[in-house]
């Protein structure tokens, strides 16, 4: 079925089906300005479910405690604020705004998100221009970090000075972001007054793209918004650039991710583009699905940001806008397939792409610890459970960053797992730096056990409004019962990536984990199997619902399993990828912990190496036969060295 592009239709008479609600309030918003505006001058302590769609264009979600909430009583309103941190990049003066912010506006805490961002808990409505102002006049924004529009532009946290990959990923997250930033003065007249802060001149380039109107990227009856127009996008839309092999932005979880390609020289060829990922979904809907970015082709560097305008417009014409569950870009491409998407890409470009060019393996970094810098300087990556950023009994991390940037102002880079590092570190201040760390609690990566290391919960209760059940204040114990029981089994030394979710929304991407967790009532959860250990498969659903007390009883026979079958240096997300899921409820289906024996640890015995196929055939004859497993093997065995020639 062929879509008809909507950019230059009203919503509110367009054909076919009805647009959504929200595209509606775009259409009546005045770009963004209403009814946000007019609602932040009254004295109420809320905004109406009008101004909360639009409040989000602005890097704002309104939450409510529920961990206060009371029968009968109004609900707790509080704001969520978001930061805009292309690549990651936070100065010295904004952290420092946003750690007095948390104090004299928050809950006390700041939280590294899995996008680069900071999020700032627990402001007022009254308080919310003035935490948006001062955000702002230290050169920061909260702008486009929410809403209907490209979102954080992610790259990899790595500020090598030698290694000139990197710093081209910056540079272009930093550009990408500037070219698909929201141009309508609403968020200065609201939170500034109409003072306008700009932290840095936008790239010519950038500027000169921005006006180009290529083969329809531009909306011409949009004065504000050339490249959105008057309905901004179908939903979020995301995009990273990072360098071959470098994955430490899940680079197939988003609409677009860049990958920079240079010669032998370091000098940018072009860029490897990939497009389609997206991780949302929605339980019980089976329209709805989490799906990993296709490989769509090479562009010249020269024409990249047409290429992002090409995609962009691609899915702000042809998007679904009448079906928010299925209006993000990966719906899109699922439906047309990737050869049309790419040929309506390209039609906005005015020219074809070139075939996308052969990647190393990608592995997956999270930069903690001590790194060379490249130019005589370090960097150090500070390990954030979970990505808050806090003081408690035993941590004080807050502390600890607040005093590191006051003492050396440095800058910083969040991480896309969550953490936080320090980068320009003179070689004569490691050491300080180190011992300021270490007295105030935080632990090295090498202390850490690396579940806890490579592990990533979203916020959840009680602030999420769509939280169902717990994520971030359970992980910890989480992880603590998954070490007890690898212990208990004999897998003290294994790890693998663990990732929870309040809900089906995949903020912390557990969808790509080998173990994820994924909120689907109170207490209970998906449980998602075989995902790669470097982020690049997706994961399946293995059990619809786990209560959190049956964790241990449900994960045990897949441990043991993963134990007795693995091959030689096999994680357990390559594992249950490999051996299948009727492979694995087979095996949990017939376990009995009190008489299952492993092969490895029964006295007087030697072990034996079958293939699993052959384990599973004679696993099912044990159970057809009512006899033991290894009666049946020795049969087996018995019969096969009876043949001639043995």
């Amino acid at each position: 079925m062929v879509q008809t592009p909507i950019k230059s239709t009203p919503a509110s008479s367009a054909p076919g089906p009805t647009p959504s609600k929200v595209e509606v309030l775009k259409e009546n918003s005045h770009f963004l300005r209403e009814p946000v505006a007019s609602e932040l001058l009254q004295d109420t302590n809320h905004f109406s479910e009008s101004a909360i769609q639009i409040l989000k264009f602005h890097g704002s979600y309104q939450q409510d405690n529920r961990d206060n909430r009371a029968k009968g009583q109004e609900k707790d309103y509080q704001m969520m604020l978001r930061t805009r941190n292309p690549g990651g990049y936070l100065s010295p003066e904004l952290y420092l705004t946003l750690d007095r912010l948390s104090d004299e506006y928050g809950n006390g805490t700041l939280r590294a998100t899995t996008r680069q961002g900071i999020q700032l808990h627990g402001v007022l409505k009254q308080n919310l221009k003035a935490s948006i102002a001062a955000i702002v006049r230290s050169l920061g924004s909260t702008l486009g970090a929410c809403g209907d529009l490209n979102r954080n532009v992610m790259a990899p946290p790595a500020p090598y000075k030698n290694r000139p990959e990197y710093q081209l990923a910056q540079e272009y997250a930093n550009n990408i972001a500037d070219l698909l930033r929201p141009q309508t003065e609403a968020y200065y007249e609201i939170w500034l007054d109409g003072e306008k802060f700009v932290s840095a001149e936008e790239h010519p380039d950038v500027v000169a793209a921005r006006q180009r109107n290529g083969n329809g990227t531009i909306v011409h009856n949009s004065s504000e918004e050339p490249i959105y127009g008057t309905y901004y996008m179908p939903r979020k839309f995301k995009c990273a650039v990072t360098v071959p092999g470098d994955n430490s932005i899940d680079a197939y979880t988003h609409d677009v991710t860049l990958v920079v390609m240079t010669d032998r020289a370091g000098q940018l060829k072009g860029f490897n583009v990939l497009a389609g990922g997206g991780l949302g979904r929605t339980h019980n809907k089976e329209e709805t699905f989490a799906r990993v970015a296709d490989e769509i082709g090479y562009v010249d560097k020269a024409d990249v940001y047409d290429l992002m305008k090409a995609i962009v417009a691609t899915q702000r014409d042809y998007g679904d806008r009448h079906n928010r569950r299925h209006a993000r870009m990966k719906y899109l491409i699922n439906d047309w397939g990737v050869e049309r998407f790419r040929q309506q890409v390209e039609t906005y470009l005015g020219k074809p792409l070139k075939p996308f060019k052969r990647l190393p393996k990608w592995t997956f970094y999270d930069y903690l610890g001590w790194h060379e810098q490249g130019d005589g300087n370090w960097f150090v990556g500070v390990p954030v459970e979970n990505g808050r950023i806090l003081d408690r009994q035993g941590l004080q991390l807050k502390t600890a960053l607040k005093e590191i940037v006051q003492r050396f102002n440095l800058p910083m880079l969040i991480t896309p797992n969550q953490s936080v590092l320090f980068y320009e570190v003179k070689p004569a201040d490691k050491d300080e730096i180190q011992a300021i760390l270490t007295r105030h609690g935080v632990v090295k990566e090498t202390e850490l056990d690396p579940l806890v290391r490579y592990a990533m919960a979203c916020p959840a209760l009680p602030l999420c409004g769509l939280a169902v059940t717990e994520s971030e204040r359970i992980m910890p114990t989480v992880l603590g019962r998954l070490r007890g029981l690898l212990t208990k089994l004999g897998l003290q030394d294994e790890h693998f990536v663990v990732r929870m979710t309040g809900c089906p929304n995949g903020c912390a991407r557990p969808y790509m984990a080998e173990l994820g967790f994924v909120g689907s009532a109170p207490e209970s959860y998906q449980l998602w199997l075989g995902g790669s250990p470097n982020q690049t498969r997706l994961a399946r659903p293995y059990l619809e619902r786990l209560h959190d007390n049956d964790l241990e009883l449900t994960l045990e026979p897949l441990f043991v399993f993963f134990r007795d079958g693995r091959k030689k240096g096999e994680s357990f997300g390559d594992f249950c990828d490999r051996v299948g899921f009727e492979a694995l409820r087979q095996f949990a289906a017939t376990y009995n912990s009190e008489q299952y024996q492993p092969r490895h640890t029964k006295e007087g015995r030697h072990r034996l190496s079958i293939s699993h196929d052959l384990f599973m055939t004679l696993q099912s004859t044990a159970d057809k036969e009512g006899r033991p497993m290894a009666q049946v093997m020795a049969d087996a065995l018995a019969v096969y060295l009876q043949r001639p020639g043995i």
